[in-house]
């Protein structure tokens, strides 16, 4: 992290957009008031600054609301994580498979999917393959839930909790439940959640403020899903987690 010294003063304008981008991290629209209120900015002067944001594409309007959010700007820009995400991940997801014969996954979270970007196809002869870019419902995968764990709790309000399967969960306090069982044993469960006959394990990757950013998993045939898995996806993960700056 940086700090402002006085060969690097902080430059007051770009730190209160800064702080605007950070408060449309969310899934959700705000209005100027909410956005005024979250980063403790004046109104007028959280409107000048959207004015400046919208204008160079980093934050889009709703023409209907007049609500914001992130705009393409921050999507282009959201493409260098990713490969850097996948530049840090592939001897993991290698090692994954290496050690499993599964099928390896790299997931991001786009709510309310969690979508994939990377893939290290397993050696079984029936293997669970998913085409990169590929999005499943966040509530209902391990890449998900992993991910939706470690993600603020007002943004679980705005899914919709589909029933894909039977054993789908489809309640929002079935959700929360779910998601506080992953945090203490560190690591994501699908129970033919998704698709009968289908499992899935997965760890999420954590930032420096530990945020999730992303997700290691595996998919295979539900009866070939070991209770080892959990803690092998959770040590991977930690470790790309340790780069992005996780403690």
């Amino acid at each position: 992290m940086l700090l402002a010294s006085p060969a690097m003063p902080l430059v007051q304008s770009v730190a209160r957009s800064l702080e605007i981008r950070e408060a449309l991290a969310g899934p959700e629209e705000l209005g100027l008031v909410e956005i005024a209120g979250r980063t403790g900015l004046q109104p007028s002067t959280t409107h000048r600054l959207l004015a400046t944001l919208l204008a160079r594409g980093f934050v889009a309007r709703n023409g209907a609301s007049g609500r914001y959010a992130l705009g393409h700007k921050i999507a282009e820009l959201a493409g260098d994580r990713s490969e850097r995400l996948r530049t840090l991940a592939r001897p993991h997801l290698a090692i994954v498979q290496r050690e499993t014969g599964e099928t390896a996954n790299l997931s991001i979270l786009a709510p309310p999917n969690a979508v994939y970007i990377d893939q290290v196809d397993g050696s079984r002869a029936v293997r669970m393959l998913a085409r990169i870019g590929a999005a499943v419902p966040a509530h209902a995968s391990a890449a998900g839930k992993a991910m939706l764990a470690h993600a603020p709790a007002e943004s679980l309000a705005a899914l919709p909790l589909t029933a894909l399967t039977a054993k789908t969960i489809t309640t929002l306090a079935g959700l929360e439940r779910e998601l506080e069982a992953v945090r203490t044993r560190g690591y994501a469960l699908d129970d033919e959640e998704h698709e009968p006959g289908l499992g899935c394990v997965a760890a999420p990757i954590l930032d420096h403020r530990e945020c999730a950013v992303a997700a290691l998993s595996i998919s295979a045939p539900i009866q070939r899903i070991r209770a080892s898995f959990g803690p092998l996806l959770a040590a991977q993960a930690a470790e790309i987690s340790h780069a992005l700056g996780s403690p």
